[in-house]
């Protein structure tokens, strides 16, 4: 059998990290003996997590541009030119059969070397709405994997492939403990839960619209029970605002160690509108409420949202409207139970199965292409 080496880039966050580790896991389980290398961003989340994954990774010091502050750019162009050299010297010295992007500052620079040396390359594009580097990119790719329909207005249609957007492996397998979830969050079996979702390093916008409305969540009246991801930036606050609730019925941590079982506890989802987020949220059938980041590239998240609520799979409250109306929407919603069926039926439908394996199956293809 033929020890395939592949190159994988893609992180920043981890939208982007754990679609790529799990294709680099499928590729590892299909092909035992495949060398297999990342490509990250000096400074970014993938520089912890690959290597706790049991992955090598080479660092790009590439950064994103300053669209607030135009003069920092010298520098960001200065990090490019130094990204590049360097991703040619890893690409050259490591000899790849190809090299997969899955999105993040260190994708564009690796295989736009990898083009320019003749190594094929593929493109997994996770959003509704293609980002300036992907569509740059896309001219030389093999394939582009998506997980939206429609992309042809951003790529060559006739290397397009609707796979989906891989997810954590371990979240499906948890559905069915829901008991075993609620238990771990101490919370209890005859309330409804809402989990709010953030990100690893939290979304502001998020926090202060559960903060504020702490005193309707937990009225007398108001039957439900809420775990609470803050992020690493905004748990202080949020506890301090949870000292006038003590024996409320809340978990809140900067940090969920189990979202498979978060996911498996909650009635209802209050989450930004990444990529990754919705391609979980659509294999686990989760009714939830978009508040797209308005912070982004392409206003993406927002493309994302209103993909899903056009199709009424998904609530979006846009995030200059959340601090007055994301609590008062999300109890609305949760003591509902025809509404919240709906939309866990209507999700389910836009879910894409086994989306690595259909990834693989495009980067072993592209392979053998080229060693015919």
């Amino acid at each position: 059998m033929k020890q395939y080496r592949i190159i994988v880039s893609g992180g920043g966050t981890g939208g982007h990290i754990f679609p790529a580790i799990s294709i680099a896991n499928t590729f590892r389980k299909r092909f035992p003996e495949a060398e297999i290398l990342f490509v990250g961003a000096d400074d970014r989340m993938e520089m912890e997590k690959v290597p706790a994954a049991g992955y090598r990774i080479v660092g790009l010091p590439v950064s994103g541009f300053d669209r607030a502050h135009l003069a920092n750019n010298i520098r960001v162009a200065g990090r490019l030119l130094k990204s590049l050299r360097l991703a040619k010297k890893t690409i050259r010295e490591f000899k790849p059969d190809i090299a997969v992007g899955v999105g993040g500052y260190a994708s564009g620079p690796t295989l736009w070397m990898a083009a320019s040396l003749g190594i094929p390359t593929l493109i997994q594009e996770q959003n509704s709405y293609a980002g300036v580097t992907n569509k740059l990119l896309a001219k030389k790719a093999g394939k582009i994997c998506v997980a939206y329909e429609g992309m042809e207005k951003f790529f060559p249609s006739d290397r397009i492939v609707v796979t989906g957007n891989p997810v954590r492996q371990d979240l499906e397998e948890a559905l069915d403990k829901r008991a075993e979830a609620l238990k771990f969050f101490g919370l209890s079996p005859d309330k409804k839960t809402i989990l709010v979702v953030g990100g690893s390093l939290g979304a502001r916008t998020i926090n202060r619209s559960i903060q504020g409305d702490l005193d309707k969540l937990f009225a007398s009246d108001v039957d439900v029970q809420v775990i609470w991801q803050t992020g690493r930036y905004y748990h202080e606050e949020a506890l301090k605002h949870l000292k006038a609730y003590r024996g409320m019925p809340v978990w809140c941590s900067d940090f969920i160690t189990r979202m498979d079982y978060a996911y498996a506890a909650a009635d209802l989802i209050i989450s930004r509108a990444g990529a990754s987020s919705i391609s979980e949220l659509c294999l686990l059938k989760k009714p939830v409420i978009l508040v797209p980041s308005p912070n982004v590239a392409e206003d993406h998240q927002t493309k994302n949202a209103l993909a899903l609520a056009g199709k009424d799979a998904a609530i979006m409250v846009a995030d200059k409207d959340a601090e007055q109306q994301l609590v008062p929407k999300a109890l609305e919603i949760i003591h509902d139970d025809e509404r919240l069926r709906t939309l866990s039926r209507n999700i389910a439908t836009l879910a894409h199965h086994q989306s690595a394996e259909r990834i693989v199956d495009e980067i072993v293809r592209i392979i053998e292409k080229k060693n015919l």
